[in-house]
């Protein structure tokens, strides 16, 4: 795997093996403890911290089947995408998403970059434009604290939290039960260092449907090999 600073800012870089939402925004929220950097023995319900008795006041959302078919990771065709994420610094990304998915570029700061399939169902979410100033691991310390504050009723488990061994990525894989179609969605996010630093510099999210729990890691995996970063002053 290989992604790479170019323009003597970022060169090149490999990731590790999963896990497209940790949270990825708008499909990923949730309850969550701090990280570990082996997986969960199995998925379980996300609470509050353990010094906390949870005082829950409302039901679990009930996943409900979406009859979308399962993404088939042997039929994407993937193409090279190209946007600028602008934040503390500006970003020139590049990265390896199916080619029939739509870009939308987030605002108010411009700093990702959202490909979204033909149904609507599935996307890939790139982040930059931040400082480049700390590791993956502390990067997904960081986002499972924001996400704490997700409503009990959305259910959120964890399925895995990784820190590669080399510490240049950690990816965090859960689902949830969204509101208001309560329809499982499986979110897998990672945070990559690209330079010598060993430092994050871009954050990958891809979500899905439950079906599509074999495709999002490859989806997820051709992004990260190739994903590049190149950095200039706003």
């Amino acid at each position: 795997m290989a992604g790479r600073f170019v323009g003597g800012v970022l060169v090149s870089a490999g990731l590790v093996v999963v896990t497209l939402a940790g949270a990825a925004s708008g499909y990923g929220i949730g309850h969550l403890t701090e990280p570990r950097d082996q997986p969960t023995g199995s998925a379980a319900p996300l609470r509050p911290s353990e010094d906390v008795t949870p005082t829950p006041t409302e039901p679990l959302n009930v996943a409900v089947k979406d009859p979308t078919p399962a993404l088939d990771k042997d039929e994407l065709k993937y193409k090279e995408r190209e946007f600028v994420a602008e934040k503390t610094v500006r970003s020139r990304v590049t990265v390896h998403v199916p080619k029939n998915w739509h870009m939308t570029l987030s605002a108010d700061p411009q700093n990702e970059a959202r490909f979204t399939d033909p149904t609507g169902r599935r996307f890939v979410r790139v982040q930059a434009g931040f400082t480049i100033e700390r590791p993956p691991a502390a990067s997904m310390a960081e986002r499972i604290g924001q996400l704490d504050g997700t409503p009990y009723r959305q259910d959120l488990q964890i399925v895995s939290r990784r820190v590669a061994e080399d510490k240049r990525s950690a990816t965090l894989t859960y689902t949830y039960v969204p509101d208001p179609e309560n329809i499982l969605r499986y979110v897998v996010v990672r945070w990559v260092a690209l330079d010598d630093s060993g430092n994050c510099a871009v954050e990958i999210a891809v979500s899905g449907l439950s079906q599509d729990k074999e495709a999002i890691p490859a989806v997820l995996e051709r992004a990260t090999d190739n994903v590049t970063r190149s950095d200039s002053s706003l």
